[in-house]
C-alpha cells in the first residue's frame, strides 16, 4: 500500500486548523471575565453564559428558532419525499423543469428571495406571522432535503418493490416496509441539515420576520448593531456545540458518508 506523502498530511492538518481557528477563537472569547471582547484575558469566567440565561429576549428567540426549525424541516421532508421518489424513479414530461423549480432557492440570492417573499406575504396580509416565517423557511431548506433524498432514491434497487408487489403487497405496505427504511438515511440527514439551515438563516428572515417573530440570528444581528460584547460569543458557542451534537447523532445513527454519499 502506498503511503500518504508527509507534505499532503501537513497540508490537510493546516487546512483543518485554518477552518477551525475562528470557531476556537469565538469559544475562547466567550469565557472572558471582561465586559468587552478581549483575547487573551486575565481569568476565565462563566459570566457571559450566566448573562445568556438571564437574557429573556435571547431565550425567547432561541425557542422560536427551535420550533421554527423543527416545523420547516418536517414540512420540507413531507414535500421532498414524494417529489424525490417521482423524480428519481420515473420519467415524465416536465421532470427537469420540476427539479429545477424545487432546487431554485439554492440559486437565488437570499436577499432577492426575502424581498420576493415579503411582497407576497404583504399581498396576502400575512406579514410577520409565524406561519409565513415557517413557509419561507420551508422554501429555503427544501432543496437540501430534496438533494439527499434523491441521492438515496437513486441508489435504491427497485426490484425489491417489484418483488413485494408480485407477492401481493399493497403500494402503501411496499412504501412503509421496504422503500421508506431504505430512504431513511437520506430523509434523516436531510431533516437535520434542513433544521440547522433554518435555525441559522438570517438574510431572508430579516425581511419576513416581525416584531414578535424575531429568530435568534435576527436577534443577534440587531444586538450587534448596537453593541459588541461577549454575550454574542457565548450564544455562538452554544450554537456550535448544538450543531456538533446533531452531526454526531447523524453520524452515529446513519453515518455521514452514507447520508451524504446517497447510499440507500
Amino acid at each position: 500500500m502506498s503511503r500518504t506523502p508527509l507534505a499532503l498530511v501537513l497540508f490537510h492538518w493546516l487546512f483543518a486548523l485554518f477552518m477551525l481557528a475562528p470557531l476556537a477563537v469565538v469559544v475562547l472569547v466567550s469565557f472572558t471575565d471582561k465586559g468587552y471582547v478581549a483575547l487573551p484575558f486575565d481569568g476565565a469566567s462563566l459570566r457571559w453564559y450566566r448573562a445568556l440565561l438571564d437574557a429573556k429576549d435571547f431565550i425567547d428567540s432561541f425557542k422560536l428558532s427551535l420550533g421554527l426549525g423543527v416545523l420547516a424541516a418536517t414540512a420540507s421532508v413531507l414535500l421532498a419525499v414524494p417529489a424525490a421518489m417521482a423524480i428519481a424513479w420515473h420519467r415524465f414530461p416536465g421532470r427537469d423543469a420540476m427539479l429545477g423549480l424545487l432546487m431554485s432557492p439554492m440559486m437565488v440570492p437570499p436577499i432577492v428571495l426575502g424581498i420576493a417573499l415579503l411582497r407576497l406575504f404583504t399581498h396576502l396580509g400575512a406579514t410577520g406571522t409565524i406561519w409565513s416565517l415557517a413557509a419561507a423557511h420551508t422554501v429555503i431548506v427544501l432543496p437540501y432535503v430534496l438533494r439527499l433524498v434523491i441521492a438515496a432514491a437513486t441508489g435504491y434497487d427497485q426490484t425489491l418493490s417489484q418483488a413485494a408487489i408480485s407477492l401481493g403487497a399493497s403500494p402503501w405496505t411496499v412504501f412503509r416496509r421496504i422503500e421508506l427504511p431504505q430512504l431513511l438515511p437520506g430523509i434523516a440527514g436531510g431533516w437535520i441539515i434542513a433544521f440547522i439551515t433554518s435555525f441559522d438563516e438570517l438574510t431572508m428572515s430579516l425581511f419576513v420576520s416581525g416584531v414578535g417573530t424575531s429568530t435568534l440570528p435576527v436577534r443577534m444581528y440587531n444586538h450587534i448593531a448596537n453593541t459588541i460584547d461577549p454575550l454574542l460569543a457565548s450564544t455562538s458557542s452554544v450554537l456550535i456545540i448544538l450543531t456538533l451534537i446533531l452531526m454526531i447523532v447523524m453520524d452515529r445513527a446513519f453515518g455521514i458518508d452514507r447520508v451524504l454519499g446517497g447510499k440507500a
